[in-house]
């Protein structure tokens, strides 16, 4: 694999505060979602993201960055992918992660690659069809990055993932188009030798690409940092503006 299953670190956080200003939306009429709408004066007419979201789904924090990124011209939809079943922040560390993948909660699984994969076509449809797109860029946090590499196939043109977990390297080889990636100095799922790993594996690939390391970090800054503590807050808003350079540069 080019990152390893994701673990009980992945639930580990803080929340953020603000208000969210995007709105609620139903996605082929049966997937929640958060779209967030660039103002007319900012408003990238050619281009639109999706975002993919770690193990949390859609909260503040993803509804928070989704306007981010709409406050810098792109409409972006952040597409449940749990079927209302993502998990609470700050799981204990006995929480049976694998369980929750496999099985699910209250009916509401399992979330494999056989239930995630047909969301994110419906969304990808979505911002094709409904929202008008045929240019789409994506992200992709934890969980998320594995459902960014595995749909370029499905009309995504450029990728960007946050500290992203179990990648498996026949999808990582197969993209097709630029991917830039944020790493955590301290990542149990994405550890150095992962990140060496991939990096061989994006060479040989040949499309653009870019690994970015953050020290005094580790797996879920770039969502679920303590913005109090002077090196998370910097590595959190340094990882989103390489995000929008790397869409500024391959997707416009």
């Amino acid at each position: 694999m080019a990152s390893h299953h994701p673990a009980q670190c992945c639930t580990v956080g803080v929340t953020h505060g603000g208000v969210a200003n995007g709105q609620s939306v139903k996605v082929e009429g049966k997937h929640d979602a958060y779209l967030a709408t660039p103002s007319a004066g900012v408003a990238r007419k050619n281009a639109a993201i999706l975002y993919i979201p770690d193990i949390l789904g859609i909260w503040i924090n993803s509804k928070l960055m989704a306007d981010q990124f709409a406050a810098n011209g792109y409409t972006t939809l952040v597409i449940d992918i749990f079927n209302g079943d993502a998990l609470e922040l700050n799981r204990p560390a006995d929480f049976n992660l694998m369980g929750w993948m496999t099985q699910g909660r209250n009916g509401k699984g399992p979330h494999t690659p056989k239930e995630v994969d047909s969301i994110i076509e419906d969304a990808l449809e979505y911002i094709k069809r409904n929202l008008g797109f045929s240019n789409i860029g994506a992200v992709g946090y934890c969980f998320g990055a594995k459902y960014v590499v595995r749909h370029y196939k499905n009309g995504i043109k450029v990728g960007y993932v946050a500290h992203p977990s179990f990648v498996e390297k026949d999808e990582l080889a197969a993209i097709t188009g630029p991917l830039s990636i944020s790493a955590a100095q301290t990542d149990p799922i994405f550890p150095t030798e992962k990140r060496h790993e991939s990096e061989k594996i994006l060479n040989e690939n040949g499309n653009p690409y870019q690994i970015h390391l953050y020290s005094g970090v580790s797996h879920g800054f770039a969502v679920r940092c303590d913005p109090s503590i002077k090196t998370e807050k910097f590595a959190r808003e340094q990882a989103f503006l390489q995000s929008i350079a790397w869409f500024d540069n391959w997707l416009i």
